[in-house]
This record gives structure tokens, C-alpha cells and sequence, in this order.
């Protein structure tokens, strides 16, 4: 073997050689190339879906904390509706803004077509 073969492959592999860039003239690396650079991109790519998926997950958490808030809020007015609405409240709000209504006497004809 020649002597820098020998002289390569007796090198260790250092910190300031691989900063320094020195690993990139190696044999595997050179022959890898395209490898190595299609693994880097799938690594860019799949944490970018990672992060965009948990972006969507936090989405949906809070829009569905919003839906079970609008949700509790339509149930309590719909109850304070239905209490409003009842014969006896209405007279009692009737008879409290002083309006001059009564209850009719005569329950009420239904009209039919002929």
C-alpha cells in the first residue's frame, strides 16, 4: 500500500478534523454523497411535518375548549329562556313594569278554513 493510504487510515478521527472539514475528503463520504444529502433533506422534512402537526393538534384543543364554552353558554340561556317564559313570569314582569295587561277570560277560538 502506498503511504498515504496508510497514513489515512491510521488517522483518527478528531474534533478539529471533522470542524475543520477534513472528513469531508474522506473515501466513504465522497462515495455517499447523494445519500447523505437525501437523508438530510427527509430529516428537514419530517420535522417540519412534526411541527406543523402539533401546530394543528393545539388548533383543535382550543377550538374545541371554545365549541364546549359555547356549547355551556347556549344550555344557560336557553334555561334562563324557558324560566322567562313561563305564564306566571311573564305576569310577574307584566305586573312589575306596571303595564295595564290581563290575563284574557275567554280561552281563545280556533278559526278554521272552508
Amino acid at each position: 500500500m502506498s503511504e498515504q493510504v496508510k497514513k489515512k487510515r491510521g488517522r483518527k478521527f478528531s474534533f478539529l478534523y471533522i470542524i475543520g472539514g477534513g472528513i469531508l475528503t474522506e473515501d466513504f463520504i465522497l462515495r455517499h454523497t447523494r445519500m447523505i444529502v437525501l437523508i438530510v433533506l427527509l430529516l428537514f422534512f419530517f420535522i417540519g411535518n412534526r411541527y406543523t402537526c402539533l401546530q394543528k393538534l393545539r388548533e383543535i384543543d382550543h377550538l374545541q375548549q371554545k365549541l364546549r364554552d359555547t356549547r355551556f353558554e347556549a344550555l344557560s340561556i336557553s334555561s334562563e329562556l324557558t324560566s322567562n317564559s313561563r305564564e306566571s313570569q311573564v305576569e310577574l314582569l307584566i305586573q312589575d313594569q306596571g303595564i295595564e295587561l290581563e290575563t284574557a277570560k275567554t280561552p281563545p277560538y280556533i278559526l278554521y278554513k272552508k
